[in-house]
């Protein structure tokens, strides 16, 4: 079972792939924080098929989704949902928001103020949301990607570095290559329609029994003693840079200690290597750095600070 489901997550970027164009880093990225139970946030400008890519995930998982448009009207109750009257009942009863899916979309995340941005922090971290004083259970698998514009500052509420913190990893996006958009446009001629995935080919090819099998795969993934002192000491270096305000958290230390486990077990292989965890360091820590201001005016940039941090620590032999 455990190579059949390594073969079915695999196959996903193959299917997804059906629908949008050179993303195979990001798919995988979901995959990971899939097996490892995370949230993943995605960065990068309008047009580069973020909201498509998470669509085309949940048709070829065969699991629900639902999408949050982030405004700055948006209300907790919007997104948790809320308790209602029944006219004919003459009774209250809970109408459950869009958190309850699957895969739950926050598309724009950054537009909408604290106090509806703090609705989703319970969800993410207990996988429950409490209205009324009475908890009630999200369905399994859940996980939260958020997608945001780093270049739009007009109108959107940076997010709390708690709220990042909880972030399993962040996926930055950027615009196709030169054949990748000629492929996108090629497409696009011969009839592609994004709304209609099925038009397009996507179907389902993994289910909920492969990744519960996945998931239970990846946490007998054996990681060293000098593996894990590596994770720690990549963190604890970013904490004593005189670039970084606030580096990262041990929270961060298990984060990429998950996503490493994932990436090992995804390779095919039952033990995780110094090079998993490089490979991982970047979307695992690079939104839990924060940067000094006058590091920031300089040029300074998050995975400047990895690259920088990478290159100096020690790696175990």
């Amino acid at each position: 079972m455990t190579d059949e489901a390594r073969e079915a997550l695999i196959a996903l970027r193959a299917e997804v792939g059906k629908a949008v164009v050179g993303n195979d880093p990001a798919v995988t990225g979901l995959i990971i924080a899939l097996l490892c139970r995370g949230h993943v946030l995605v960065e990068g400008v309008p047009g580069v098929a973020k909201t498509l890519l998470v669509r085309a995930l949940a048709t070829a998982l065969d699991m629900e989704t639902a999408r949050i448009q982030f405004t700055p009207d948006l209300m907790p109750g919007d997104v948790t949902g809320s308790i209602v009257y029944d006219a004919h009942s003459s009774e209250f009863s809970f109408r459950q928001g869009p958190v309850f899916t699957n895969l739950l979309l926050a598309d724009e995340i950054n537009r909408t103020p604290p106090k509806t941005q703090s609705a989703l922090l319970e969800a993410m971290e207990e996988r429950q949301v409490s209205v009324e004083g009475r908890p009630r259970p999200l369905p399994d698998p859940f996980i939260v990607i958020a997608t945001q514009n780093p270049v739009e500052y007009e109108g959107t509420y940076p997010l709390p570095e708690a709220q990042l913190d909880r972030f399993l990893l962040k996926l930055t996006v950027s615009p196709p290559s030169r054949d990748d958009e000629i492929g996108v446009l090629a497409r696009h001629a011969q009839g592609f329609d994004p709304r209609d995935l099925g038009a397009a080919g996507v179907k389902p090819v993994a289910g909920p029994a492969q990744l519960a099998a996945a998931r239970s795969a990846v946490a007998g993934v054996t990681v060293s003693p000098e593996v894990l002192g590596y994770i720690v000491d990549l963190c604890r270096a970013t904490r004593s840079l005189p670039s970084v305000r606030l580096g990262v958290s041990p929270r961060g230390a298990t984060a990429l200690l998950a996503a490493t486990r994932a990436w090992a077990w995804l390779a095919g292989r039952a033990y995780a290597t110094p090079d998993d965890v490089k490979a991982l360091a970047r979307p695992a820590l690079r939104h839990r750095l924060e940067l000094r201001p006058e590091a920031e005016l300089e040029g300074a940039t998050a995975d400047g600070v990895l690259d920088r941090v990478l290159a100096t620590v020690p790696v175990p032999r």
